[in-house]
């Protein structure tokens, strides 16, 4: 990142794209090897989850459907009921692995680029060992935001749950466009929502603030680049969703397809879904910076570079007033 703060604030759409390129293309070796280590093993998981999950699943429907049809046979049906109650054990133990593995690498890998990016820009030496090094520890701090984060999503969609049914019961042909509207209502603020969670997670690692500190410090920071925030938002998960659709289709459920194009088709969903996770959490990093500058707010690389030192010795939370010292002029 050769770019002064003050005129990052400048960068649009392409220019928050051509600045990631620039990044991921003039430091390869790093970012190729936290790739290989973090990345490439969390894209495999979210993939193999989709297989391995649509089997199990089949599995259960198959065992379910004989049962219905073994009601005059006793025996048959109990042994079928213990069949069925070992697939749905572990069904729920897979899905549980599952979150438990997707959580951890998603958060080290967020740990890991996030500290590299900001090592770039405070032009610090940066090597993978470091990076590895300190994960663990700025691995600690997303946890917790995690956990915030999750238990307001958990409310949010309690209470939403609740209002969106309630309008159903509405007497009159104004239930029905009360119900659209608070369900619109409701995806508008899930996807903000998730926008200040992503931003959070690069606050939780460059600033003193984590858990519910960060979702504020990021819902602030995000205020006057929201489209250009939004724009990328829309576009990385329409990405994903893309993958996610053809790998459903044509690896997953893709009966009729040859077996050597559905193994083409698999090495390249995977291998966009890699780039893709690499490249979003290296923009979502540089929004980070582009929102400090937006508002103004000075980052001094050396206080940063400090920080980020610390986090190779005996952990200390960094402290936003060395950070963030002052309101820089325009």
């Amino acid at each position: 990142m050769d770019r002064e703060q003050e005129d990052m604030q400048f960068l649009g759409l392409f220019g928050i794209y051509r600045e990631g390129y620039k990044i991921v293309v003039s430091w390869r070796k790093i970012l190729s090897q936290i790739t290989l280590a973090l990345i490439l093993p969390l894209s495999f998981i979210y993939l193999a989850h989709m297989e391995i999950s649509s089997r199990l699943f089949w599995n259960i429907r198959h065992t379910e459907y004989q049962l219905y049809r073994s009601t005059n046979d006793h025996q048959r049906q109990k042994k079928l009921s213990d069949i069925l109650s070992s697939e749905l054990t572990v069904y729920y133990l897979f899905k549980a692995l599952y979150f438990t593995f997707l959580l951890v690498f998603s958060l080290l890998s967020t740990a890991a680029v996030v500290y590299t990016i900001a090592c770039i820009f405070t032009a610090r030496d940066v090597t993978f060992k470091k990076v590895m090094t300190v994960v663990p520890k700025v691995w600690k701090r997303l946890m917790i935001t995690f956990l915030i984060i999750f238990a307001v999503f958990f409310v949010y969609n309690f209470i939403s749950f609740f209002v969106i049914v309630s309008c159903l019961f509405i007497d009159g042909t104004a239930s029905f466009y009360l119900f659209i509207i608070m369900l619109i209502i409701y995806i508008i603020g899930f996807v903000y929502m998730t926008m200040v969670w992503q931003l959070a997670s690069v606050v939780t690692v460059l600033e003193d603030s984590y858990g519910f500190n960060a979702m504020i410090k990021s819902n602030n920071l995000i205020k006057g680049n929201m489209w250009v925030s939004l724009i990328i938002f829309f576009k990385l998960n329409f990405a994903l969703v893309v993958i996610q659709i053809v790998f459903q289709l044509f690896v997953v459920h893709g009966y009729s397809v040859d077996p050597w194009k559905k193994i083409l088709l698999g090495l390249l969903c995977f291998l966009l879904l890699v780039m893709l996770i690499l490249f979003w959490l290296v923009a979502q990093t540089i929004i980070y910076f582009v929102c400090k500058s937006y508002h103004h707010e000075n980052i001094d690389k050396s206080s940063l570079s400090d920080h980020l030192e610390v986090y190779l010795g005996e952990y200390e939370p960094l402290k936003s007033k060395d950070v963030q010292l002052e309101h820089y002029q325009v």
